[in-house]
C-alpha cells in the first residue's frame, strides 16, 4: 500500500505524517507525497520569513495567478471529499510544462502562509493546458480524508489557496500564496419531526428535530449547540416556506416547540450556517390536519 503523506502542524512547525491510503490510491503516483515534503520544507522555515505570501518562493521561474476555489469546501466524518481548482501558470522559456519531471498543482492552508496550523493539497498533478509560448491553464483538485486525520475541529473555518510547481530532476519549486480564499466546514445535518398525524385543527403540534455537525476528531456527528434555528411551514400546494419563529438548540443540538394545527402542510427546520458549518434545511414533515 502507498503510503499517504499530509502536512500537519507540529509545535508551531510543519511536519509530515505519514497516513494509509485507501486501496484504490495504492498504485498512484509519488506527487502527493514529493508535494508534501517541499511544502513542509518551504513553510514555516525561519528563511521564509521575510517573504509575503503573494511573492513566490523558489528557484523555478513560475509564478501562479487567476485562482478560482469554491466558496465553500463541507467535509463529513468518513467520505473522501475533493474540490476543483483552477488557475493560470505564467513560466520562463526553458520550463517545459509537459515534461515528466514538471508537475503543479493546488494546495489550501490554515494561518498563516510563513508557519500554517495545516495544509492540504491534492493527491494527483493538475493538468495542463497551454495558451501561449509562455502561460497555461491548469486544473486540479484538493482531496480531503477526513477518517484519517487530516483536520481537527478548530481548523474549521476561513483557508487561503496557493499554488506549487516542482522539477523532480533538479528539485526546483516555485510557491505562492494567498492566491484565494474558501471555507473548510464542518458538514452538517439538520432532522425534523411534527407530531400528532394527523391532527385535529386548533390543537398543538410539537415540532423536534436535531442540528448536528461533524466532528473531526472523533469521527461521529454531535449536537450544534446554542445555535438559531428557524421553523417554517409550507402550505399543502405551494412550493414556498414561510418562517413562524426562530428557535435555539439546546446543550445536545435538540430543537423543541409547539404551534397550532391551522391547514395540511409541511414543517422544517432550516438551519442559515456559520463560518464554521454549512446551512442545511430539514426535510419537511407532512401534517394532516382534519
Amino acid at each position: 500500500m502507498r503510503i499517504r503523506a499530509t502536512v500537519a502542524a507540529v509545535s508551531g512547525a510543519l511536519a509530515l505524517s505519514a497516513l494509509a491510503v485507501p486501496a484504490a490510491q495504492a498504485d498512484g503516483p509519488s506527487y502527493r507525497e514529493e508535494a508534501a515534503a517541499k511544502l513542509a520544507a518551504s513553510h514555516g522555515a525561519s528563511a521564509r520569513s521575510t517573504f509575503a505570501a503573494g511573492d513566490v518562493i523558489g528557484d523555478l521561474d513560475v509564478s501562479f495567478s487567476d485562482l478560482k476555489i469554491a466558496k465553500a469546501v463541507k467535509v463529513g466524518t468518513t467520505n473522501q471529499v475533493s474540490t476543483t481548482v483552477t488557475y493560470t501558470i505564467t513560466h520562463g522559456a526553458d520550463v517545459d510544462i509537459h515534461a515528466e519531471d514538471f508537475a503543479t498543482g493546488p494546495y489550501i492552508y490554515k494561518g498563516a502562509y510563513e508557519a500554517p496550523d495545516n495544509l492540504l493539497l491534492g493527491d494527483y498533478p493538475a493538468t495542463c493546458t497551454e495558451t501561449s509560448a509562455t502561460t497555461a491553464t491548469c486544473k486540479g483538485d484538493i482531496d480531503v480524508y477526513p477518517a484519517y486525520g487530516e483536520l481537527i475541529n478548530s481548523h474549521a473555518g476561513s483557508w487561503k489557496a496557493g499554488g506549487l510547481a516542482l522539477n523532480f530532476a533538479t528539485e526546483e519549486f516555485a510557491d505562492q500564496g494567498a492566491l484565494g480564499t474558501t471555507l473548510v466546514q464542518r458538514y452538517s445535518k439538520l432532522t425534523v419531526n411534527a407530531s400528532p398525524e394527523p391532527v385535529t385543527k386548533g390543537r398543538t403540534i410539537t415540532v423536534t428535530g436535531k442540528l448536528s455537525r461533524a466532528n473531526w476528531e472523533t469521527n461521529q456527528y454531535h449536537g450544534y449547540t446554542n445555535q438559531p434555528v428557524k421553523l417554517q411551514f409550507r402550505k399543502k400546494g405551494s412550493s414556498t416556506y414561510t418562517t413562524l419563529k426562530t428557535i435555539k438548540t439546546n446543550s445536545t443540538g435538540n430543537l423543541k416547540t409547539t404551534v397550532t394545527a391551522s391547514t395540511d402542510g409541511y414543517y422544517r427546520y432550516a438551519f442559515a450556517g456559520t463560518t464554521t458549518t454549512p446551512a442545511v434545511n430539514a426535510a419537511g414533515d407532512f401534517v394532516d390536519v382534519r
